[in-house]
């Protein structure tokens, strides 16, 4: 008895020494041990005067794509899977990752357009703004806060969020997190497509920015593969891509039009996106005509969290970087309505998902959140409809 003791113990050591190695070897293969190296995103720290809007930090800049994700902080939205709150969607880098102040209001005035109770301390007018123009906004190279603000989301869910990419793993645990993760891509996506053809071009008979096509053509991989190619990889190519252009950006090399017909397209985009979220969220039968199950309604209300998650952070950049079109047309009280409803959807945050009856005891969550992504499409609506005329 002792000798076959003995015997498999030795084996089933052996054993899992192997399965363990065979584990390492796939993963380092597949790429699901990387660690991405693209995620600076150059937005200037609370820390700088106002007074000098125009300076610029010492020394060379930083190569941006030699920095690790673990080095910033980019404040994910919160899930229900993670205990922490974070309190505001911003970004903190070192210094000197910074080549382009970005000062932050210290006082605030008040326009004709937002009276004060209704302007967020996050969007006031910084002091030397022009009170009878458009006054200045955001970061002095335009469009890097929007490309950051798109960065951002899907850098944390590849590698900020405990176990990383969740759609395609083989063990299945987390159905939830993997939905929310989802909508996040889905408006990464549709945002690299707008990026790509229309913002970064003023005409149908302009090339491509090379960085960016290959960006918007890595997050059309699908999330559920396992490899060949891994997603998770290619998703942070694209990243990467996009950091490469924020670059470009900075040495004039590269354009970000904020024109009004380019703005157009992408708010319809973000208000096609949310009436699919709508839909899903208030139908009460699947289209082969089945009730929808219990499984499938946390499945609607965390993709659209995900969605409302990463717009939020996306809209506050828009109402930087196309803030002379938004100011000039009276509408960032709009803009202003579509960010509070995407925040509030993405502060739901029940522990079970409940699809009671509208009049039951207990919550319909799906209808709940249907609530605020029905509100932020429609106040996406009226922004178009105003720039639109």
């Amino acid at each position: 008895m002792e000798g076959f003791k003995s015997f498999a113990v030795k084996r089933i050591i052996i054993g899992v020494i192997l399965v363990v190695s065979i584990l390492w070897i796939i993963g380092a293969a597949t790429g699901f041990f990387e660690k991405t190296e693209y995620a600076g995103v150059p937005m200037k720290p609370a820390a700088e005067s106002v007074d000098a809007p125009d300076s610029h930090t010492d020394g060379e800049p930083a190569d941006i794509l030699q920095m690790k994700t673990d080095d910033i902080d980019l404040h994910p939205v919160p899930h229900p899977a993670e205990s922490e709150k974070v309190a505001e969607h911003s970004v903190t880098l070192p210094e000197k990752v910074f080549e382009h102040s970005v000062a932050p209001p210290e006082k605030v005035f008040e326009h004709p357009a937002a009276p004060p109770e209704r302007v967020p301390e996050h969007l006031a007018v910084p002091a030397g703004g022009d009170l009878y123009g458009v006054p200045s906004r955001g970061s002095n190279v335009t469009g890097i806060e929007f490309v950051a603000a798109v960065i951002r989301p899907l850098a944390y869910e590849l590698d900020q969020r405990f176990w990383g990419w969740r759609p395609n793993d083989i063990l299945d645990f987390t159905d939830n997190i993997n939905h929310f993760q989802l909508g996040v891509l889905e408006v990464t996506r549709r945002t690299a497509v707008v990026l790509a053809e229309r913002i970064s071009r003023t005409g149908a008979s302009v090339s491509f920015d090379e960085n960016l096509e290959r960006a918007m053509n890595w997050f059309m991989v699908k999330p559920e593969r396992y490899w060949f190619p891994a997603p998770e990889s290619k998703y942070r190519a694209g990243l990467e891509e996009f950091a490469l252009y924020m670059e470009k950006l900075k040495k004039g090399e590269a354009s970000f039009y904020n024109r009004t017909d380019n703005l157009l397209p992408l708010l319809k985009t973000y208000q096609n996106l949310l009436g699919s979220c709508d839909e899903n969220l208030v139908k009460q039968k699947e289209d082969d005509g089945s009730e929808v199950s219990f499984f499938k309604s946390d499945d609607y209300f965390f993709y659209a969290k995900g969605v409302a998650s990463a717009l939020l952070i996306i809209l506050e950049a828009v109402e930087k970087d196309f803030y002379g079109i938004l100011y000039s047309r009276n509408s960032l009280d709009g803009l202003h309505h579509a960010i509070l409803m995407c925040r509030m959807a993405s502060e739901l945050d029940p522990w079970v998902i409940t699809d009671s009856d509208f009049a039951g005891v207990l919550a319909n969550h799906r209808a709940n959140m249907a609530a605020s992504i029905s509100h932020a499409r429609f106040y996406l609506g009226v922004i178009i409809r105003t720039l639109s005329t």
